[in-house]
């Protein structure tokens, strides 16, 4: 599948004129030409070289290009059921995709164990499930849209920046996941400053959707400031942090040493994750090393699944902390019953 392919311009033609089928339709600017049921029946595994070509770094289209230090292994101008079988095949994307489908797959299996075993364990009400559920269902959602952009990006131009869109939104959704359940549990006993912190977070993330809608948003050109505006919204989580830090007294606090460091460990697993997508490391110094496996875009996908299966088992922790250390009003409520 490594092999060398033919002229570029030949099989950009060829596909070109593969897509303008009269039966064909499109979903995000990508143009289907067959049933989704036809592409399953047809054999998603079922491939041979020639199908999937793939391309040096110098001889694709300039809307792929990004990495220069990745050299080989791009797929270019693929019709809808050629991206779904790229699934299969070994590319500059197939870790990238799976990362990210695998986590999908993860966060649902999570879903189920927290919602029959996990919450009910520890005595949780229907805002515990609620809360839970919604926060896993953003990492769900987050991993799919990375996933769908790593698949349909290579389809064309138009579909890559629709696809970055909703990659993007992805993005935004799952810190939002990570938001929901953190600020739902650290303060479990202080409900005005938990709907306070989940309303500014709502309102945050509107004015990113808002500005999304600036014509120059998804071009290379904003690339620093789209950065700027999610590193923003992560950042911003160390306000009721901190608040929190405080408000239980601080460092002599038994639930302050027990969850500070689960905290900054977080931070400082999305904090690596990004430092490999910023940099380029380590392909930046090893260009062509790493084009299949290992390159920095693996391990920033790598990192931010670990980072929200970290949160995830420190949710587990939480829940049970309250179980056994039960708020002042629900104390009072069963000495009044006793």
């Amino acid at each position: 599948m490594m092999g060398r392919p033919g002229s570029y311009e030949n099989i950009k033609n060829r596909q070109t004129g593969y897509l303008s089928k009269s039966d064909s339709y499109s979903i995000l600017d990508i143009e289907i030409d067959q049933s989704f049921e036809n592409a399953l029946s047809s054999g998603l595994c079922d491939l041979k070289e020639k199908d999937i070509p793939l391309y040096d770094y110098k001889e694709i289209p300039e809307f792929l290009k990004g990495n220069p230090f990745v050299t080989n292994g791009y797929r270019v101008s693929l019709p809808f059921t050629l991206c779904l079988k790229s699934m299969f095949i070994w590319t500059n994307e197939t870790i990238n995709i799976w990362s990210h489908l695998g986590g999908f797959f993860l966060f649902i299996f999570f879903m189920l164990y927290d919602n029959i075993i996990e919450i009910p364990h520890n005595g949780g009400s229907f805002a515990d499930h609620a809360i839970v559920t919604i926060g896993l269902i953003c990492y769900q959602f987050c991993m799919l849209c990375s996933a769908g952009f790593h698949m349909f990006g290579c389809h064309s131009e138009r579909a890559s920046k629709r696809w970055l869109a909703v990659d993007l939104a992805g993005i935004l959704i799952g810190v939002i996941g990570c938001y929901l359940p953190a600020v739902h549990y650290a303060f479990y006993c202080l409900s005005i400053w938990r709907d306070i912190y989940l309303i500014t977070i709502a309102v945050l993330s509107g004015l990113i959707v808002f500005v999304q809608f600036h014509p120059q948003y998804f071009t290379n050109h904003w690339f620093h400031q789209r950065i700027a505006v999610y590193i923003g919204l992560v950042a911003y989580g160390v306000i009721p942090a901190t608040h929190w830090y405080f408000l239980n007294g601080g460092w002599s606090s038994e639930i302050v040493r027990m969850f500070i460091p689960k905290v900054v460990t977080m931070y400082c697993l999305g904090m690596l994750a990004f430092a490999f997508y910023i940099t380029k490391f380590p392909e930046r110094f090893f260009p062509g090393w790493f084009n299949f496996i290992g390159s920095s875009h693996n391990l920033w996908h790598m990192g931010i699944v670990v980072a929200f299966v970290w949160m995830q088992t420190c949710l587990w922790i939480m829940m049970d902390y309250r179980k056994h250390h039960p708020c002042l009003q629900d104390l009072q409520i069963q000495v009044k019953h006793e």
